[in-house]
């Protein structure tokens, strides 16, 4: 068996393998529900109630896709231009850093501007971060999977640093917890009431600003070109180097973002567990989006009812939410064969 790159995949063939991807995820995932002791089709309809059966169900699958569409965004980014991007976590928290320091009254203006200043900070930290990769990997050749990864723990160490020293709230009862932020750095809620906040909105338009840089400039035309091959891009005159470090501000920024949302427009402050793993959980969104920008505002909100939908059903069929991790991994790696079976034909001899 060997395989043979493809001249081209039509949009039937892409389509089709997406679908099939699915399948396969949805016959391992019945396996296990099975060997649990369940029926599958009893589990699957209870997953889909509990993420979208009620309004209460749809604004928290929303809400949980909110960050995950931040940082699927940047991991989409990032592998586009093959900047292998895996601190999406660490930026976040960089960005749910700033926006505590700069949003608990270090400035006081009214809200229209101070939104938007905490929103740049926030990006300026995250960008940072991943710059640091970037610019080892261009200058050096070291293995940006490697030094993203480190970062995200380095990260959380600081970040734990910075909430039992400087970031504390004194108020906290000694919690490991900073201080509120101030009334005029939260985004308002969408729905009286709930939980869905001005970060989906935003999330929404970010996507949509993506797939235009993407499709309609100079520079996604570049980052397409240095992901299909660099050596030919530098040949043809494109800035690797260059376009590589624009990409990862970009990719930095956009995943600091999900901080900022987590913390201005549903926590309110900052602690360790701010992220469940929405930096990793992107990598599974940009994946299932086949790193499409409005793609992965379908594959995120499909990601978060799995997670929500999977809390309520463990409380009905007695089938540990677990199974939504399961599924969402068992996902990613049928999409990740569908996309190689895209690009390459398998002959036989």
């Amino acid at each position: 068996m060997r395989l043979e790159p493809r001249a081209a995949s039509s949009l039937t063939r892409s389509l089709s393998l997406t679908v099939l991807a699915l399948a396969a995820a949805l016959v391992f995932a019945s396996l296990l529900v099975m060997a649990a002791g369940a029926n599958p089709l009893t589990v699957f309809w209870l997953v889909a109630k509990g993420a979208a059966g009620s309004q209460f169900a749809a604004l928290e699958t929303l809400t949980r896709a909110t960050p995950l569409i931040f940082t699927g965004l940047a991991v989409a980014v990032a592998f586009r231009a093959k900047l292998w991007n895996i601190g999406a976590e660490a930026q976040l928290y960089m960005g749910a850093v700033m926006t505590v320091v700069i949003g608990t009254g270090a400035v006081t203006i009214p809200a229209y501007g101070l939104i938007p200043l905490i929103m740049m900070a926030a990006m300026l930290a995250g960008a940072l971060v991943l710059l640091g990769p970037a610019l080892l990997k261009t200058r050096f050749g070291v293995d940006e999977v490697v030094t993203t990864l480190l970062l995200n723990f380095i990260v959380i160490l600081f970040v734990s640093l910075l909430l039992e020293g400087p970031l504390k709230d004194p108020t906290g009862l000694g919690w490991p917890q900073s201080e509120k932020v101030i009334a005029e750095a939260k985004l308002p809620r969408l729905i009286k009431g709930k939980r869905l906040h001005f970060g989906f909105v935003l999330a929404l338009v970010a996507a949509g600003i993506i797939w235009f840089i993407m499709k309609k400039t100079v520079l996604g035309y570049e980052m397409r070109a240095v992901g299909h091959n660099a050596e030919a891009a530098r040949f043809a005159g494109i800035p690797v180097n260059r376009v590589l470090a624009k990409t990862a501000l970009l990719s930095g920024g956009l995943a600091a973002l999900a901080g900022f949302s987590e913390v201005a427009g549903l926590k309110g402050n900052l602690t360790l567990d701010l992220s469940p793993g929405y930096g990793y959980t992107g990598i599974v969104v940009a994946m299932l989006a086949m790193l499409h920008p409005l793609g992965v505002v379908i594959a995120a909100i499909f990601v978060a009812g799995i997670f929500v939908g999977a809390d309520a059903m463990s409380r009905s069929a007695n089938v540990p939410s677990y199974i939504a991790q399961v599924m969402v991994a068992s996902a990613l790696l049928a999409m990740v064969t569908a996309m190689m079976l895209m690009r390459y034909r398998i002959r036989w001899r």
